[in-house]
């Protein structure tokens, strides 16, 4: 994700910045570069590029705020499956640096803005390299970190603490509370009855760089676990940043559900894939408008709210289809929307 470009005068400044240079001294290959500011997100993550041929990304994670281990450790398992992610090239886990190849500047979001006809060739690129994840993760998703009931209950309750109650004061009485539990066990029991597979867990159109071979180049993939089989699925089809129309979503969905291994593809039918891919995508979309609300609250990061209407939308797309979500269907119809718009005027 990212946010604003650092200044020549935040070069100067910045303290990090300054032991990051010391840092690539020691190698003399990049001795005398000059960082480029290439992006950041909604962590406290910044990237630098190193010009050259071949150009190099430094990674910028000040700890403790941010732990690099867990970038190198799953970087190694995504080189092992064959997915197209940074290689590491250099590191310091201690100080928070690390050097890496460059996949290049052009993320899937900005490209299909200005070429939204490319929709399905980029796609289908996603949706194999996906499909490819999942295999060959097999290998590797034991290790990772499970996506359980705590964690799902967790990421729900940003939605709840953050937008509604934080940033709208929207106050829930004793039956809106009841009606809300309901639906997060709903959410939950969702989650947990899918098969569990590796799970890259920020699966979407600005983690995903358009690449001239091996497309796409996947990034941001740190906070990997084991979950949800279609948790990346709805991450990239029904994305927070971009919006696609509901019949192609369904689609790619199908698609994807036809390539699926039999061991998977035998354990649900379509109909319940499309459920479970559904009512994920509401779990999602819940935990990061309440992210978005977070980053400005805690942040001050004003830059993701634009986009809480979008990522709401999809609940109320899908809810009619799904009585057991009326209850957010219209907490977000008739409260949420309209404060989110009175907070604007």
């Amino acid at each position: 994700m990212r946010m604003r470009r650092v200044t020549e005068l935040d070069r100067k400044m910045d303290k990090r910045f300054r032991e990051m240079t010391t840092w690539l001294a020691q190698f003399d290959r990049y001795a005398d570069a000059v960082p480029e500011p290439a992006s950041a997100d909604a962590s406290f993550r910044r990237y630098f590029r190193l010009p050259g041929e071949p150009s190099v990304i430094v990674m910028d994670a000040p700890p403790p705020q941010e732990d690099c281990r867990p970038f190198v450790e799953i970087a190694a398992y995504m080189e092992a499956m064959g997915v197209n992610t940074p290689r590491v090239i250099e590191v310091n886990l201690d100080r928070g640096f690390l050097l890496l190849s460059d996949l290049g500047s052009v993320q899937y979001l900005d490209w299909l803005d200005e070429h939204p006809d490319d929709a399905d060739r980029l796609y289908a690129d996603a949706l194999s390299a996906l499909l490819r994840i999942q295999d060959k993760g097999q290998e590797f998703q034991g290790r990772l970190p499970a996506y359980d009931r705590e964690l799902l209950l967790s990421e729900l309750s940003i939605f709840y603490d953050w937008l509604c109650t934080k940033h709208l004061e929207i106050e829930f009485s004793a039956a809106d509370k009841k009606r809300w539990a309901d639906c997060c066990e709903v959410l939950v029991s969702n989650g947990l009855e899918q098969q569990p597979v590796f799970v890259h867990r920020d699966y979407h159109s600005r983690n995903l760089m358009l690449t001239a071979g091996k497309n796409p180049g996947v990034l941001d993939f740190q906070d990997a676990v084991e979950g949800p089989l279609t948790y990346d699925l709805v991450s990239l089809l029904k994305d927070c940043y971009v919006k696609w129309p509901t019949e192609k979503t369904l689609g790619w969905a199908t698609d994807f559900y036809a390539q699926l291994p039999p061991k998977y593809r035998d354990a649900t039918s379509e109909d319940r894939f499309i459920r479970q891919f559904d009512l994920t995508g509401v779990q999602r979309h819940l935990k990061a408008a309440g992210i978005f609300s977070r980053l400005l609250q805690r942040d001050g990061k004003d830059g993701y709210m634009k986009d809480v209407p979008r990522t709401l939308s999809y609940i109320v797309d899908v809810a009619p289809g799904y009585p057991e979500l009326s209850f957010l269907r219209d907490l977000i119809n008739e409260r949420i929307l309209p404060a989110l718009a009175a907070k604007k005027s």
